[in-house]
This record gives structure tokens, C-alpha cells and sequence, in this order.
């Protein structure tokens, strides 16, 4: 009887080990986010650890120019990490349709995401959810409060007001108006067009008519931004063609330009550099009492490595990260970065609330060209960055730039032909 009990003790120890072995894992981030490695090794990891003491993670980012050939010469060579941090709609589509990223359909945690945050990482059809969405951002125009106070300056909320201020802060001479540059082009597009697009197109009616063919990049809707832009290049200060992101941003933040065209994702950096109050105003209307759109873009996703030999660890990683928990550590320690759970996280910042609070004044969406439209060649997304900078410097007219834009889509989009 004792041997047996023994025995027993025995086996019901290796059992325990074993099981304990099982769950050990290391699991290994990719993402192109390598301005927060200090919130994952700070609070992130920590967080996780704590709670699932037998997987370790390892943050391990590109710079975000680099991340998409880095990330594929990895796949391809079977060297990438267990967990995959996904760009929205085709860039991570592709990977799926490759063998790289699983299906998480499964994953009970995807209960706590709408549809509509879903849809940047699921197939055309819905049928496969490959990545957990983590976060959305939002655009606006970000200002210098403190100009804003010298000069007698309310936030603008139509387009009258707003080329009236920036008239305004010209005139005075004591501020660039708005700091902004075309020289890498992805902000004339970005920061630009489809800032202030979506209150012409009508947001999703806009966006989804594009893509049915119902609607043409030579429809005034799609024309007129560009008009408007064109109007901004009288108030982006000297040489701003050889301007750089980078240059952008280091204008505003030391307090040489007075407004910003921004996505919040500009929050936790310019709260560190600039040394004077900031405020927010969402894209203005063409006139007042006009319906707002605003882009809520889902910016940020995560998935699992089709071929990581870490399965079961990666699931719960990733079960993790759809949890409210993981949510409020992301919305607050990277504020600007909105969290996609249907649970609601109380933000702390009062930029990012700026940012959010437009949820409930705007109808939402995302940039125009990021889902199906840009699957072809020319890609329309590359197309848009260089005609939004083009019109801008005055090289392009408005119309000839939605020509273009269009005579390109319908070149390869059946819907279009």
C-alpha cells in the first residue's frame, strides 16, 4: 500500500511538472511600433507576466519604414516571431491568404470587438478574423493653445472660420500657421486629404460607394478636397516642399507653428516636447449645421504566426490583449491610440478625450483607400500621397489629380472599368 501511494505521488508530481513545462513558452512580438517599447517592457509585459507566469514575451520592433519588408523576409525565411502586429485591412489580408497569420475566428475573446472593429482583419466575406484589433486613431488638427489666446483665435468649426484663422495667425507673422510639409507626401494624404475628404464624401457612403463603382475619383465630392488643400499651401510657411515629417513635428512642438493637421497618434510624443497647452478642433464643415464625419481609422492589430511552435501560449497572449484589462493599460499609456473593445475605457489625457469625445458629435470612418482599392497597380493609396502633395505645391490641379487617381483605379478595378 505505501509503494502505491508512492507511486501515485510520484506520477501525480511528473504530471505537474509536465503540465507546468507545457505552459512554459517565450513568445516573440513583431511590430513596427518602436516608439513604445518602454510601455511593453514597462507595463505591458509586466502586466502579462504576472498573470500567466509561464510565458515570457519579447518585444521586438522595427523601425515603421522598415517593417513590412523586414516582417516578410522573415515569414519567408520562417525566422519571424510567435506574435505578428497587423497593419489594417490588405497589408495583413495578404499575409493571411499567404499562410502567415491563423485564423482566431475561434478565439472566444473576439466576442468583445463589434463588426465594424473586426472588419480591418477579416476576409472580404467575414468568413476568417485573423488578427485581434488593439486600436483606432483619430484626425483632427491639433493648435498652440497660447497663439490661439494671443491672437483672439476661437477653434474654427467650419471652413470659413478656419482659413479666417489661419489668415489671422499670417498676418501676425509671430507664428507659422500650420506645420505641415510635402516632401515625404504620406501627410498630404493622410494628415490631409483624408482629414478633411471624409465631410465631402460623406464618410462610409463616400468610402463604400467608391468601392461598389457608384461613386468616381472625378465626382466633385472626391475633387473638392483636393480644391481645398490646395488652398493651404499660402499657409505652411517657407520651403515647406523640403519639409519633413520630422521637420513637422519639431515646428510645432517648439512652438513655431500655431496648428497642426494631425491623427492622435501625435499625443504622447508632443505631450513630452512641447512646453506649451495644447487643444484639438476636429475637421471643419463645409457650413454650419453641416453633419460631421470624422476618420476613426483601425489603425493596429495583433495575430498569431501561422507557424510558431508556441500555439497554445500565443492564444492566451492574445485572449489577453482582447480583455479590458489590457485595453485601459493600452488607452492610457498610449493615449492617441484608441482601444477597439466594446468594453469603454475612461481615457485620462484631455487630448486624447478631445479626440474621442468626436465619436459622439461625427459620423465614423476610415481612410478611403485602404480597404480593396489599393489591392491593384497603380496602387491607389501610393497615388493618393503624390497627388494630395502635388496639389498642394501647385503641380497638379484638382481635377487633373482626380483624373489621374481615376484613370489609374479603373485601369485594374473591374467595378471602375
Amino acid at each position: 500500500m505505501k509503494r502505491k501511494i508512492l507511486s501515485l505521488a510520484m506520477m501525480s508530481t511528473a504530471l505537474v511538472a509536465s503540465a507546468a513545462y507545457a505552459q512554459e513558452a517565450t513568445l516573440t512580438i513583431e511590430s513596427w511600433r518602436n516608439d513604445d517599447l518602454a510601455l511593453w517592457q514597462e507595463k505591458i509585459i509586466p502586466a502579462f507576466e504576472a498573470e500567466n507566469p509561464g510565458i515570457k514575451l519579447v518585444f521586438s520592433p522595427f523601425a515603421p519604414t522598415e517593417y513590412d519588408a523586414a516582417l516578410n523576409a522573415k515569414l519567408e525565411a520562417g525566422s519571424a516571431g510567435d506574435i505578428i502586429t497587423c497593419r489594417p485591412f490588405d497589408r495583413s489580408l495578404g499575409l493571411y491568404e499567404g499562410g502567415h497569420l491563423s485564423d482566431l475566428s475561434d478565439l472566444s475573446a473576439m466576442s468583445n470587438f463589434s463588426d465594424v472593429a473586426k472588419a480591418a482583419w477579416q476576409t472580404d466575406d467575414g468568413s476568417a478574423t485573423f488578427c485581434v484589433p488593439m486600436a483606432s486613431v483619430i484626425h483632427g488638427f491639433i493648435y498652440n493653445k497660447d497663439a490661439f489666446n494671443e491672437l483672439g483665435i476661437e477653434e474654427p468649426t467650419t471652413e470659413a472660420e478656419f482659413f479666417a484663422a489661419l489668415e489671422k495667425i499670417k498676418e501676425d507673422g509671430t507664428y507659422i500657421p500650420m506645420a505641415m510639409g510635402t516632401n515625404d507626401q504620406w501627410e498630404a494624404a493622410t494628415m490631409g486629404y483624408n482629414n478633411i475628404g471624409p465631410n465631402y464624401w460623406n464618410g462610409e457612403e463616400g468610402r463604400l460607394a467608391l468601392i461598389e463603382g457608384t461613386q468616381k475619383l472625378t465626382d466633385p465630392q472626391w475633387v473638392e478636397p483636393y480644391a481645398t488643400l490646395a488652398k493651404w499651401k499660402d499657409y505652411l510657411g517657407d520651403g515647406f516642399e523640403a519639409q519633413t515629417y520630422p521637420d513637422s513635428q519639431n515646428l510645432f512642438t517648439l512652438g513655431r507653428a500655431a496648428i497642426y493637421p494631425a491623427g492622435s497618434w501625435e499625443i504622447s510624443g508632443f505631450n513630452t516636447q512641447a512646453d506649451f497647452e495644447m487643444g484639438a478642433f476636429k475637421p471643419p464643415v463645409q457650413n454650419a449645421g453641416d453633419t460631421c464625419y470624422i476618420s476613426d481609422h483601425t489603425d493596429i492589430g495583433i495575430g498569431m504566426n501561422a507557424a510558431t511552435e508556441n500555439a497554445e501560449a500565443a492564444r492566451t497572449f492574445l485572449a489577453w490583449v482582447a480583455s479590458p484589462e489590457f485595453a485601459k493599460i493600452f488607452g492610457n499609456a498610449l493615449p492617441g491610440f484608441f482601444p477597439l473593445s466594446n468594453e469603454p475605457v475612461e481615457l485620462e489625457d484631455p487630448l486624447a478625450k478631445e479626440f474621442v469625445s468626436w465619436r459622439g458629435d461625427c459620423e465614423t470612418t476610415i481612410r478611403s483607400t485602404y480597404q480593396i482599392l489599393s489591392r491593384g497597380e497603380p496602387n491607389l493609396e501610393l497615388e493618393t500621397w503624390n497627388a494630395s502633395a502635388n496639389v498642394i505645391r501647385g503641380a497638379e490641379t484638382p481635377t487633373d489629380a482626380g483624373q489621374r487617381l481615376q484613370d489609374g483605379l479603373a485601369s485594374w478595378y473591374a467595378p471602375h472599368q
